[in-house]
């Protein structure tokens, strides 16, 4: 049966050109392009029939958004809003859940509150405060640790080793050098189950003890790659041979620069005696109580969750020559840490928190009854 006669459509040299950018957009929506096919092949004179064959759709589909365009143009090709089921919550009510989450504590003495507690209090169901939660950023339960810094030189050090990060002086290499000490040969007291579909692989919770090492490491900031060494100990004395290992291993004509923290045995006598014959060596202290200045804990943090996080060793031998195995696999294609934030934004964010700190300190807690 023929199709039935209707009005042309006629597009602008505008709507046309938008309409084939829909229908040759690969990251629109599906049903965004087939409704641009339909009106563009409209356009080229194709009856509703033939538009419907070569679209891959029905007539009636092809009739309703020829009706709708020729009524609202493009933007009658977009889908119409809809109702929706209306909301239970008021923002009031939110505002007091949010509220009532960061003010106060629950009534039954927890530390904080819980999905359970927190609904009960404010008359929602769990889902619905955990879905406000979730749009806030809310943890109650959790807990980051975190110090404030005592040295007196804390401005000053921040600003040196963050100006070393993000704008290393020129022949020169900088590194973040320091001590994973007491890493542990742990084996468990039966082998360790393989992965399987739907199950994890699974560990004992007790082991075997069988010795410890410590492992010094050199971090180059700009390329990633570490230089390592293994010791029993790390006293005053491992730490000038490690010196002297960086110093065979970087190339004479380059100055190094070194972030170090402020353990006892980098500032013996015997190390600064070491330096005053090596003088292309500097060194960079972080304020106490602020390893996170230092780079090379990023790296540490790599190398517990990939390779020790698990891992079962039955001698220190083996620990070792585990361990070296996967720094030489690093140092193949090391990745660098980027360094972004500037000692100011250090500065602004600490004074936040110390904006925080000092409102906790002044205002007492309150217990919130729920009624």
């Amino acid at each position: 049966m023929p199709s039935p006669k209707t009005e042309p459509v006629h597009l602008t040299g505008e709507e046309r050109a938008v309409l084939k950018s829909w229908a040759r957009g690969r990251s629109l929506e599906a049903w965004r392009a087939r409704r641009a096919r339909i009106i563009l092949e409209l356009d080229g004179g194709a009856t509703i029939g033939r538009v419907a064959e070569l679209v891959g759709c029905s007539r009636t589909t092809v009739g309703k958004w020829r009706a709708r365009f020729a009524a609202d143009r493009i933007d009658g090709l977009e889908d119409a809003p809809r109702s929706g089921r209306p909301r239970a919550v008021s923002d009031e009510q939110v505002q007091a859940l949010v509220d009532r989450t960061l003010h106060s504590k629950p009534a039954n003495g927890d530390r904080a509150w819980s999905t359970r507690s927190a609904a009960q209090a404010a008359g929602m169901s769990q889902s619905t405060v955990s879905r406000v939660w979730r749009a806030f950023g809310l943890k109650p339960q959790a807990i980051d640790s975190w110090k404030l810094s005592t040295d007196p030189d804390f401005v000053d050090k921040v600003r040196d080793v963050v100006g070393l990060y993000m704008n290393p002086p020129e022949n020169a290499l900088v590194l973040a050098v320091d001590e994973k000490t007491q890493i542990q040969a742990l084996d468990r007291t039966a082998p360790i189950l393989p992965v399987l579909p739907t199950s994890p692989a699974k560990a004992s919770h007790d082991y075997v003890r069988h010795g410890t090492t410590s492992l010094f490491a050199a971090l180059d900031v700009a390329s990633g790659s570490v230089i390592t060494e293994h010791h029993a100990r790390h006293t005053a004395a491992q730490f000038i041979g490690f010196l002297a290992t960086i110093d065979k291993a970087v190339p004479k004509n380059l100055e190094l620069h070194l972030v170090l923290d402020n353990y006892a045995t980098h500032k013996t006598a015997k190390v600064h005696t070491w330096l005053l014959r090596h003088p292309r060596f500097h060194l960079h202290f972080t304020p106490t109580y602020s390893s996170w200045l230092n780079l090379v804990e990023r790296w540490f943090a790599e190398l517990t969750c990939r390779k020790l996080h698990g891992s079962a060793h039955r001698s220190v031998t083996e620990l070792k020559a585990d361990i070296q195995a996967w720094i030489n696999q690093w140092n193949t294609d090391p990745k660098p840490f980027i360094w972004t934030k500037t000692a100011d934004a250090i500065f602004e964010s600490l004074a936040a928190y110390c904006t925080i700190l000092n409102h906790t300190t002044d205002q007492p807690e309150t217990s919130d009854s729920g009624h």
